[in-house]
């Protein structure tokens, strides 16, 4: 991720988070490389925990100005959590 000018989209981030997450459990790589890959990883899962914040905190600001509605936390339905179906 330090080589690119621009910071990644959250689609762009979840993307490189998936293939270092296939090359780690491959276990096809040199040790020195797996922990690139670790660090590199753990930045880009840290971006994506911040995208997701922002865009919460938008939601919530969006809600207050719709007629006064009050202000509630986001929480995920059980469905929602990691369900792709």
């Amino acid at each position: 991720m330090s080589n690119q000018e621009a910071t990644p989209s959250f689609e762009q981030a979840m993307d490189q988070l998936e293939r270092i997450v296939a090359q780690l459990e491959s276990g096809d790589i040199p040790l020195e490389k797996a922990i690139e890959l670790f660090q590199e990883g753990m930045k880009l899962s840290q971006l994506c925990g911040q995208k997701l914040e922002q865009v919460e905190r938008k939601i919530e600001i969006l809600l207050e100005e719709e007629g006064g509605l009050s202000k509630k936390p986001f929480q995920p339905q059980e469905t929602d959590k990691g369900d792709n179906r």
